[in-house]
């Protein structure tokens, strides 16, 4: 159809939506402007190359046209945008908020293209203009704006809330510099410097005009009013200044465009002109360095007391920042501070925002004048908090002294907070000193401390963990008399994933071949992937399966062979464990069974040995030393086997550098066996495993996180299962455990330990790894020798299965077809009806109310 026509039928359509001729003239300007044609797409392109580039084709670098492709899609999400906010406020609908330290968001492009509904336009548009859009999109550089499962859970879970256009705003932190980048050298990490910004970032909008002061340090006095009221002033040593910087986020294929807004601190003045006059050049841009370094850098290092107060200002400052936008908004649409509580449901995202508390509490008493009483029911009507862990270290707990000095007057409101709730709490356990004290929000001990977790609970109308088996665990441990004071405020909401990234977008191939047989309904409504089941024993589509796993294994094996010089075999098992490095998830377990299938072909060179490709990728913590010493032995095995002639082959390792969403969008697909091996009762839920099954990987897994329901769905019979459960975790180390009885009495186990102890796969040098194998001989904390019989026996089960690739295949389907319930969509919708009480709110564009 030919542009006039095309126009002058979508003017016929919209007069009959009841449009006058200037409302259709309007309509008609705009998809000019912002159309998805491709036509429309081309003329954008050079439009932004030109006008925002500064640029003409003949001189346009690759990363000239990213930008001006970045830029033109960012035109259309504005529009739709800027419709989103209008229709909440005019409405007065309810915002979910959702406070996290991080977003690991990866890169914008495809994902917006995806759910804009316009990739193979773009695909097309680009082509036509000599250009590939894989190209363009592999010039991006993703956020630098999270670390691991959390920060990626925080990404879902936006993309999802846009999709089921719920109204959302998420809070966090403009951080200028990632975790870091990672890279191998000698086999050790070495993290340098993650500068994600230093290209500029086309997808957010500075939004200088809102901006708020922050107050840090000083001291609080107190003082009676003329009217009798007991008031306070909070003198700072420092004040602070958070800037807004907004990026929208789109909604699959519906005009819902959410805002992720994240704060940047700056100094209220950047440049002292009388320092600078008077020749002290340095204490002229002091106070910029100083304020300019709490948005510096994401999870500085907290070894030292200067980190520790650094990470505590970077909390108290987005939490401050974002509170304090919201009253705003509250305020601007007339409602009473009062009913805060019935614009904004903020959701704390673990324990970093839980400060949030103490300052909901000090805005509205001390700059809002509410009675104590009437703020906290405020408060406790606004926040909902996640729980994301087990480990009692990774609960945050800040030293009254330290915390005194950042937040002198939040450390009153605990303290206030804390004594009220204990008074109530007294009452309820009348004469039970251990439970009053679990449940104080101050630790007492040689220093006493401020117990986040508590504070959050305390604060909070709703509790929940990320997975059945967590929850369970988090009522009987950690949290056990929380639950039994309020076993009310308790709900499990598994985690969950997006198919748009991680499905749609990371594994076109497979989507492709799905949406062939049961239409493309499922990538909204993810349980209808149960259709595949019924083409589970058709060879046709078997084999249409095999082949877009093969494919996808050579693109990720000549990618490797890219990256770390090691060739690898496609027709191999590929055998993935992709996540943080951590004692607890258990990659040494991983490695000892490489070893014992390396001391097997050194044995018998002619023993037959499936052929397998172990895949590991992760970041350890700079100051992890274990963690760093597991990415050494993994590099250092690989570096043995891979050059062993006797090994011919069959056995590959390969330590994929600098793990983040770019690299786990190639990896994901190409996995066979998914390696989810933590200690029983140790990890929350996890991710990484609903992806790898998604993409047809079956996992080799302990009952634990969302394993447990993993299993369940996909059926025992395509999952395979080892290793002690958690009650029988806690069950052996009460009976005394000694890891050492198992190092004895396992002559392939002991073979493995002494190898890697004497020096073996370290040319001789017997002391790099001695403090690796002396905690596991005598400390083993996560149960790997324990684990290790179980494991090996399993993995020989996988070998066995993955003989008939048939069969394997068929078990690769009904995984997929069986994993509907791990869709983001479904945890939002469960946070939406149990817990924030909120609906959707379709936004309409051009009168409609989707693409």
């Amino acid at each position: 159809m030919k542009k006039n026509e095309l126009n002058k039928e979508m003017q016929s359509a919209l007069q009959d939506k009841g449009l006058d001729k200037k409302e259709v003239q309007n309509v008609l300007v705009e998809d000019a402007r912002t159309g998805l044609d491709v036509e429309t797409l081309k003329k954008a392109i050079l439009n932004n190359l030109f006008y925002v580039q500064g640029k003409y084709p003949e001189i346009a670098t690759r990363n000239d046209y990213y930008m001006a492709l970045a830029y033109t899609v960012r035109d259309r999400l504005l529009q739709r945008w800027v419709a989103s906010v209008k229709q909440y406020l005019e409405g007065k609908h309810r915002i979910v908020s959702y406070l996290s330290a991080e977003y690991l968001l990866g890169p914008h492009l495809g994902n917006n293209l995806v759910n804009l509904g316009i990739y193979k336009e773009a695909e097309q548009a680009l082509h036509e203009m000599g250009l590939n859009l894989d190209w363009l999109i592999e010039k991006e550089i993703e956020p630098g704006l999270g670390n691991g499962g959390l920060g990626r859970l925080a990404a879902c879970y936006m993309d999802s809330l846009a999709t089921l256009e719920v109204p959302a705003i998420g809070y966090g932190i403009r951080y200028q510099f990632g975790i870091f980048e990672q890279d191998i050298r000698d086999g050790w990490q070495v993290e340098d410097t993650d500068n994600w910004l230093r290209r500029g970032n086309p997808w957010e909008i500075a939004r200088r005009e809102i901006s708020y002061d922050i107050k840090l340090g000083g001291y609080v006095q107190h003082y009676m009013d003329r009217d009798g009221k007991f008031r306070t002033i909070w003198t700072p040593d420092l004040i602070v200044k958070g800037v807004a910087y907004d990026t929208p986020i789109v909604g699959y294929k519906v005009n819902t465009t959410n805002t992720l807004r994240l704060w940047k601190s700056e100094a209220p003045n950047s440049f002292d002109f009388q320092s600078f006059n008077s020749g002290d050049y340095s204490n002229a841009v002091n106070q910029k360095i100083i304020c300019e370094n709490i948005s510096k850098v994401l999870y500085p290092n907290d070894e030292t007391r200067s980190g520790k107060v650094l990470r505590l200002q970077q909390q108290y400052f987005f939490v401050s920042c974002s509170l304090q936008d919201m009253i705003g908004i509250h305020l601007r649409q007339g409602e009473r501070i009062e009913d805060f509580q019935t614009t904004f449901a903020v959701q704390l995202n673990d324990t970093h925002p839980a400060v949030a508390i103490a300052e909901m509490m000090r805005l509205l008493v001390d700059e809002y004048d509410l009675e104590w009483v009437d703020a906290w029911r405020v408060t406790t009507r606004t926040f909902a908090y996640t729980n994301h862990t087990l480990l009692p270290e990774a609960l945050e707990k800040w030293d009254m002294e330290l915390f005194a000095s950042v937040l002198p007057r939040h450390l009153e409101i605990i303290q206030e907070i804390n004594r009220r709730f204990l008074d109530e709490v007294t009452v309820r356990v009348y004469g039970d000193q251990e439970k009053i004290s679990s449940l104080s929000i101050i630790g007492e001990g040689p220093r006493r401390y401020i117990k986040m977790a508590n504070l959050a609970c305390a604060g909070s109308f709703a509790i929940n963990g990320v997975a059945a088996l967590h929850t369970e665990l988090l009522k009987q441990t950690v949290l056990k008399d929380w639950y039994a004071l309020s076993p009310e405020k308790f709900s499990n909401k598994t985690n969950g994933v997006t198919p748009r990234r991680w499905m749609v977008l990371s594994n076109p191939k497979l989507t492709e071949l799905i949406s062939s047989k049961i239409g493309e309904n499922w990538i909204k409504h993810l349980d209808e992937l149960k259709n595949l089941e019924k083409f589970a024993d058709d060879p046709e589509f078997l084999q249409q399966w095999m082949d877009v796993k093969l494919e996808m294994k050579t693109q990720l094996a000549q990618r490797i062979v890219n990256r770390t010089n090691i060739k690898v075999d496609p027709e191999s098992i590929f055998d993935i464990q992709v996540k943080r490095i951590h004692e607890y998830k258990r990659q040494h377990l991983n490695i000892l069974h490489v070893i014992t299938l390396y001391n097997r072909i050194k044995q018998n060179p002619e023993a037959e040995i499936v052929p397998r490709t172990f895949v590991f990728a992760g970041k350890a913590a700079p100051g992890y030393k274990q963690a760093k010493l597991i990415i050494k032995l993994i590099n250092s095995v690989g570096e043995i086997v891979n050059k062993d002639p006797d090994v011919k082959g069959r056995l590959k390792v390969v330590f994929y550098p600098n793990y983040n969403v770019t690299n786990a969008q190639k990896i994901y697909p190409a996995a066979d066996l998914s390696e989810q091996i933590s200690t029983a009762g140790k990890e929350a839920s996890g991710t990484g495993n609903m992806k790898l099954s998604l993409n047809g990987a079956l996992t080799i897994g302990t009952l634990d996180g969302a394993n447990v329901e993993i299993r369940e769905c996909v059926g025992e019979e395509n999952f395979f299962l080892f290793g002690l459960t958690a009650e029988e975790v806690e069950n052996t180390k009460s009976d005394g455990y000694n890891p050492f009885h198992f190092y004895e009495n396992n002559p392939n186990l002991k073979l493995a330990l002494d190898q890697i102890s004497n020096g073996y796969f370290s040319h001789l040098d017997d002391t790099i790894f001695k403090d690796l194998i002396n905690s596991l001989l005598y400390d083993d904390q996560f149960m790997v020798l324990a684990d290790y019989q179980s494991y090996v026996d399993c993995q020989d089960q996988v070998a066995e299965a993955f003989k008939d690739k048939v069969k394997w295949a068929r078990m690769s389907i009904l995984n997929v077809a069986r994993m509907g319930k791990f869709s983001s969509d479904r945890s939002i919708r469960e946070y939406c009806d149990e817990i924030w009480k909120v609906k959707s709110v379709p936004v309409t564009l051009n009168g409609t109310s989707s693409k």
